[in-house]
């Protein structure tokens, strides 16, 4: 194993920094703070932050085919035009429930855009239960419904092969694993492949690595851990300096270098000056595996 570095690359101790998304196009990596209310590009060249403001807690930016990104705001599924700060709602969900938000969301293999919602919470992680729901949207801008009952709606990925979807409910305490149909969307026979200990806390963000294993921010865990999904083994432990880690992506020009979002939101002054650093993005070198690059929205 090659010496593991982190370095923290944005401090600008976001509230919720979530969704972390490699842009190949801009070099630079794509973000949310979540009730910030901002999407960040963190370019690797200049090494600068630009953030475009918008109206409502922002969960999750993708990629957009014909230029752009997607983005889940509030509980709309929207297209933001970089350049002119300017974002169009596509489509609306969970009408009837006022104080509901979508959370995180990742475009599938076929160019279909996953996310799921959760209720606002009254503090982090303490929130009404079972409001929330997962969908996905279409190329042709539809919507379908999965399933409801959820908690945290939260980290999703697709096996390398595309037959499998993982996704997290963040308080079951567990990553799940369903069928995956890839020419039509369709979800099924779901199974828990991974509960996680006690060290590890709340399983939030994931995503997947070349060898089909896949690596989970834990939440108040202040680590990420790298799961074989067939063994539902723990393979390897990589602890940040900040506990409220929220997700993970790989991203550099090869995908070796993988990037992971945190919080801050809930911490107290105490706190905050144990972990300064908390609500950072952190680029972590040498864990010797990669990533691939991100599905596009086909919208």
């Amino acid at each position: 194993m090659s010496s593991i570095k982190i370095e923290c690359v944005a401090n600008d101790g976001y509230r919720i920094g979530e969704s972390p998304v490699w842009d190949e196009k801009e070099s630079a990596l794509l973000y949310v703070d979540i009730t910030g209310r901002k999407v960040c590009r963190w370019s690797s060249v200049t090494k600068q932050v630009e953030a475009v403001s918008v109206d409502a807690p922002v969960s999750s930016v993708a990629l957009r085919k014909s230029g752009d990104y997607v983005i889940t705001l509030g509980t709309r599924f929207a297209t933001l035009k970089w350049k002119d700060q300017l974002v169009t709602t596509i489509a609306h969900v969970d009408k009837d429930k006022r104080n509901n938000r979508f959370n995180d969301g990742k475009v599938d293999p076929a160019g279909r855009y996953f996310a799921g919602t959760m209720a606002e919470e009254i503090r982090p992680a303490v929130l009404e239960r079972h409001q929330g729901a997962l969908y996905t949207l279409f190329s042709d801008l539809s919507v379908v419904k999965h399933f409801d009952q959820v908690d945290i709606s939260n980290g999703l990925d697709w096996s390398l092969d595309h037959k499998t979807f993982f996704y997290i409910d963040s308080l079951s305490y567990s990553v799940d694993a369903f069928d995956y149909d890839l020419q039509t969307g369709r979800i099924g026979n779901r199974r828990s492949i991974y509960k996680l200990e006690k060290e590890e806390n709340i399983p939030d963000g994931m995503c997947i690595d070349t060898e089909g294993k896949l690596w989970v921010a834990c939440y108040n865990g202040g680590r990420v851990i790298r799961l074989d999904p067939e063994t539902g083994k723990r393979l390897q432990t990589v602890k940040l300096p900040v506990d409220k880690t929220t997700s993970c992506c790989f991203g550099g020009k090869d995908y070796s270098e993988m990037y992971v979002t945190s919080a801050s939101d809930g911490m107290d002054k105490e706190w905050l000056s144990r972990q300064p650093q908390a609500g950072g993005v952190f680029k972590i070198t040498g864990l010797g595996a990669k990533g691939i690059p991100s599905y596009p929205f086909a919208g």
